[in-house]
């Protein structure tokens, strides 16, 4: 059934497509003869016009040639001469068979009227070499009598020969009329016959089919109608599978990255408390210890050393047991400073500041909060490790001059900003660790802790503008 109607679609859409060709050329081909003969007609009206130009312009130079043959005085202000060269000019061109009309040539086509005009042009030789001797002025009077006698006798020729073109030309042109009437009425014929042959063999197959197939719509209505039903139903069922899955896949999802942020946070905690643990031991132990071998070194610094060599190398060894001493509690500081837990996050900072700015020689300055303000043990923590984090990757590759630190609270939220004058880079760049003062690995741990706080991290950099780096708490 199906390959049936496709062949009768096929075959009524092929007799479709011939029928509006055929209509179509023929519409065409009308439009085509209407125009060429509109343009041919144009033609010839142009040619009539040089035509009839030349009858009057050898009308008016007899007459000019007689009033200066005689002497009459006149008020025509042309000239003989100038006359003359537009009369020979366009009789040479009619003769050529090529007129020029404005920017374009109008062609004659007429085997006919282009032999009149080879007959005509003994009559025009002879008519302008009279004029001319009328015009000329070393001709004598007699000269110029005999040239008029010739020119009136010589124009009535010439008159009726440039009638006769004209005629010729009324009568081609009534011709191409004719024929070009007998052309549309048989287009028009064939059009109609076109017509009525695509009502016969194409529209009325095509009503029959259509009815046929409304007839078959109609049949499966109701069945579409009971399908629509099912599927309406079975929709909604997987709909709600699917809301069940998405569901279920956030849920495991949050779950995964309650995980993480769990697994993550145990792993600071961890290694803060590693931290916190070495740095009592650095402090109290290793510290004691080299505080002690400092008093025992000054006392026996005290005694007389009979050698001077001996004295100088034993001040060496108490300037290297001050200098290891120093470096132990900078390290201790460092893994985990006591004025942290003792003074607060902004007596941390401060510190932090003055003594970075000390060991880099890099202006750094802390703003802010001054005074201790009530944070829990996590968050304090946390906030420093990434102002800690931030400030050494600024120092070792922003190369700036300036580097502020600011703390402030806002109702319930901590602000924490660092900022630099320093070289910038792209963001888009910051996969490649090119020219940013925050390494790829130092990002992603002010990120990570960021997160456990459950904060905000926003960076903001440029090439040759600085860096500035926002973490936003919530209290």
């Amino acid at each position: 059934m199906e390959k049936l109607e496709s062949q009768v679609a096929d075959r009524l859409t092929r007799y479709y497509i011939v029928a509006l060709t055929l209509v179509a050329v023929l519409t065409v081909s009308g439009l085509f003869l209407v125009r060429r003969t509109i343009n041919n007609l144009n033609h010839d009206s142009r040619v009539v016009n040089v035509a009839g130009r030349q009858r009057m312009l050898s009308q008016r130079l007899t007459k000019l040639a007689i009033l200066q043959t005689e002497k009459i005085p006149t008020n025509d202000s042309v000239k003989i001469d100038s006359l003359l060269h537009v009369w020979k000019v366009s009789h040479e061109q009619l003769l050529r068979g090529r007129i020029k009309m404005e920017s374009e040539f109008v062609v004659l086509k007429s085997d006919s009227i282009k032999n009149m005009y080879k007959n005509l042009e003994p009559v025009f030789q002879i008519m302008y070499k009279n004029f001319l001797i009328v015009d000329s002025p070393e001709a004598s009077e007699d000269e110029k009598k005999i040239a008029l006698q010739t020119i009136l006798s010589t124009e009535p020729l010439f008159l009726s020969q440039m009638e006769a073109i004209v005629f010729q030309f009324d009568k081609e042109s009534y011709g191409r009329i004719r024929i070009l009437e007998q052309i549309e009425w048989i287009l028009d014929v064939l059009t109609l016959l076109v017509l009525l042959a695509e009502g016969v063999l194409i529209f009325r197959p095509v009503v029959n089919t259509t009815r046929r197939i409304v007839r078959l719509l109609a049949a499966s209505e109701d069945a579409v109608r009971v399908a629509n039903k099912k599927l309406k139903i079975s929709n909604a069922q997987l709909l709600r599978a699917q809301d069940d899955l998405v569901r279920s896949e956030e849920e495991k999802y949050q779950l995964q990255l309650a995980e993480d942020r769990v697994r993550a946070a145990a792993i600071i905690e961890g290694q803060e408390e590693e931290r916190k643990r070495f740095a009592l031991e650095l402090h109290d132990g290793i510290g004691q210890m080299l505080t002690g071998l400092k008093l025992q070194a000054e006392k026996l610094k005290q005694m007389q050393f009979d050698d001077e060599k001996q004295r100088l190398r034993f001040d060496k060894l108490v300037t290297l047991i001050q200098d290891t001493i120093h470096t132990t509690r900078q390290v201790s500081f460092n893994l985990m400073p006591s004025v942290l837990s003792d003074f607060g996050l902004s007596a941390a900072l401060n510190l932090l500041c003055a003594q970075t700015s000390e060991l880099s020689g890099i202006k750094i300055k802390y703003e802010g909060i001054k005074d201790r303000i009530a944070l829990a043990r996590p968050m304090e923590i946390g906030l420093y490790r990434i102002a800690q984090e931030a400030l050494n990757n600024a120092v070792k590759h922003a190369e700036s001059d300036n580097i502020k630190i600011k703390l402030e609270q806002n109702a319930n939220r901590i602000f924490l900003e660092i900022e630099d004058d320093g070289k910038g880079f792209l963001i888009s760049n910051l996969k490649n660790k090119s020219g940013s003062f925050l390494t790829q690995n130092g990002i992603e741990n002010i990120r990570t802790r960021t997160q456990l706080l459950n904060g905000e991290m926003k960076l903001i950099s440029s090439v040759d503008a600085g860096t500035r780096l926002v973490i936003n708490i919530p209290v």
